[in-house]
């Protein structure tokens, strides 16, 4: 019992509470809050690593990076929608999800790496940013194809400028233009809170999570298949890339996990907008109530034990 991150156990208390009908609720001020200071915290420390890089270093993995985030949708979309039987909207709606990621999965993957003293580099969180808007522009083409009634001012506004990457970016420009020693005094509320605030984050995660669970009686054997199955293939692909780009074994392994998580806030915001005809119940139910707990309580691990597989196989040839 004791190997588990108390942070986990944040996440199970709300997922238990919810179960069971309880009144337990973050009120939605502290929730903003907490969700504010978990994503600038991530911008920050990705930003911090960014000023200690010549970005020509980084170029080609955030080519590559940008490559992989138009081509998860693309992978998931032809078994939602012939496998799955999904409507074209709905299957292009959820492949969307789960071709960007998880800021709340990250966090949880960090403080994993951070609590057994792993490696790994810390500009990943730029890769959160980038993974966030291809797979939204991907949904929307194939939802709806190229189109010339497609919002796409409307689109770019809420990727671009919603909260939840305004404060990735802010985040990260911040901690680039600061550099280390800039960062020194605010660092106690920002780095020195970070797994307390991540610890309240979960437990709200926890409580909507319980929400979604009673979907699965709705939508059945499919949905629940792919919320496992979808995160398991897309975290080899990212195994893979980060190892052939060089990356720490950390750094594949939370690669791994940014490839293996679903969105369930930047894309259920934008394709409300542009994919209206979309159910979001769907895509919350596989990628709040299925694929966010799998990753936190056992994908992670996993990943991790994946790419450190992966790394001592190719050593040893």
């Amino acid at each position: 019992m004791n190997s588990i991150d108390p942070v986990i156990w944040f996440f199970l208390f709300g997922l238990l509470a919810g179960a069971l009908k309880s009144e337990l609720r973050l009120p939605s001020q502290v929730y903003d809050f907490v969700s504010m200071l978990l994503l600038l915290t991530i911008g920050l420390k990705g930003g911090v690593e960014l000023a200690n890089q010549p970005f020509s270093v980084l170029l080609p993995q955030i080519v590559v990076i940008v490559i992989a985030g138009f081509l998860l949708p693309f992978i998931a979309f032809p078994a939602l929608r012939y496998l799955g039987k999904f409507t074209r909207a709905d299957s292009a709606s959820i492949a969307a999800h789960y071709g960007s990621v998880s800021v709340g999965t990250f966090a949880v993957a960090v403080a994993y790496m951070n609590s057994r003293n792993i490696i790994f580099e810390e500009h990943m969180a730029l890769f959160v940013v980038l993974l966030e808007i291809p797979a939204i522009l991907v949904g929307i083409i194939l939802a709806k194809g190229v189109s010339k009634k497609t919002q796409w001012s409307n689109v770019a506004h809420e990727v671009m400028l919603g909260k939840g990457v305004m404060f990735l970016v802010g985040g990260l420009l911040i901690g680039w233009l600061s550099g280390p020693s800039g960062v020194e005094s605010i660092s106690p509320l920002f780095f020195g809170l970070f797994k307390g605030v991540l610890a309240l984050f979960l437990l709200e995660m926890g409580l909507i999570t319980s929400t979604q669970l009673s979907s699965l009686k709705r939508y059945g054997f499919f949905l629940l298949a792919f919320g496992v199955i979808t995160p398991l293939c897309f975290a080899i692909f990212g195994t893979l890339i980060g190892t052939g780009l060089g990356l720490s074994v950390g750094g594949s392994a939370i690669l791994a996990t940014l490839f293996a998580s679903a969105s369930y806030i930047a894309v259920p915001a934008a394709m409300r907008i542009s994919v209206p005809e979309a159910n979001p119940t769907l895509s919350l139910t596989a990628s709040l109530g299925i694929t966010f707990p799998f990753n936190i309580l056992i994908g992670i691990p996993l990943y991790y034990w994946l790419a450190n597989y992966v790394y001592t196989t190719l050593a040893l040839h």
